[in-house]
């Protein structure tokens, strides 16, 4: 038997929708906007002072943790907000990955023995792009359980015999 297959099947077990327990309520993706918000500007306050508030592009995380913020609360304001609002922090996220992908790599990189020319830098982009992608998959796993719960609901009215028209 393959040693890695629980493995496996707890990490496909997690983006399985079919039982309730697993499935994320589109409704709490803002909240955890705003809570990733409040986690980038401290990340990017701490950054700022750790590094002797000489340089402001440490600051960087603390601008994308507002914009989280504003998204996530445009998406608790209203549910046909929500949608637009949380496709808008997706691709935030997304870009946030994108200029941090540098630092995840240097500090990647010092994991194997290479030196980091700003260690504060790269660390602060690491966890970064470590906090997007937990968005990101977060929120890719609230679209897809949104889009099979409609179709869930129309196959178990089909099932019972009911007859929606009448």
């Amino acid at each position: 038997m393959n040693p890695h297959t629980g493995c496996r099947q707890k990490f496909f077990r997690f983006f399985n929708t079919q039982t309730n327990y697993q499935k994320l309520n589109p409704a709490i993706v803002p909240k955890i906007s705003k809570i990733i918000g409040i986690v980038l500007i401290l990340l990017g306050l701490v950054s700022y002072f750790a590094t002797g508030a000489e340089h402001f592009t440490a600051l960087i995380p603390s601008f994308f943790g507002l914009v989280f913020f504003g998204l996530g609360y445009l998406g608790d304001r209203s549910e046909d907000m929500r949608k637009h609002s949380m496709h808008a922090a997706l691709l935030l996220a997304i870009f946030g990955i994108f200029g941090t992908w540098r630092g995840l790599m240097e500090v990647f990189g010092a994991l194997g023995g290479q030196t980091i020319d700003n260690p504060p830098a790269a660390y602060a982009q690491a966890l970064m792009a470590i906090i997007c992608l937990f968005f990101i998959i977060l929120g890719v796993k609230s679209f897809i359980d949104a889009r099979k719960e409609p179709a869930r609901q129309v196959t178990s009215e089909e099932s019972s015999g009911e007859n929606p028209e009448s």
